[in-house]
């Protein structure tokens, strides 16, 4: 089993778990995902605090080890989105190959879509 798929697995159990000890059964997938959408906007918003955003204040120094625990708290939530989406970690991976794949034939002007062609 490679790194995302036990990531993806990992996330399963936590949230059959949780759904059952919670009695979360009930909540239909668009909700769940509306749930999920919130609870990393949260977290993005404690990673957001971590790096100094706040220009009318003083910096605080960077703690990278909190940088990267809220990394990983916005990794559980968007995981847990995948899966309640019916997205396993192939087909996760394969969207994001097409995707930076697109991304990269945009910032080289090889995209039909307008908006991203060259300045010469």
């Amino acid at each position: 089993m490679d790194k995302l798929d036990h990531i993806f697995a990992l996330q399963k159990a936590f949230n059959d778990e949780l759904i059952e000890r919670r009695h979360l059964q009930d909540i239909p997938d668009d909700k769940w995902i509306q749930m999920q959408t919130l609870a990393m906007v949260s977290e993005l918003a404690e990673l957001i605090d971590e790096v100094n955003f706040k220009w009318w204040k003083n910096p605080k120094p960077v703690n990278p080890d909190n940088v990267k625990e809220e990394l990983v708290d916005i990794l559980h939530f968007f995981v847990s989105m995948c899966l309640r989406a019916g997205m396993d970690a192939q087909e996760l991976h394969r969207r994001y190959l097409a995707k930076n794949q697109e991304n990269f034939d945009r910032q080289h002007g090889r995209s039909p879509k307008p908006g991203y062609a060259l300045e010469e």
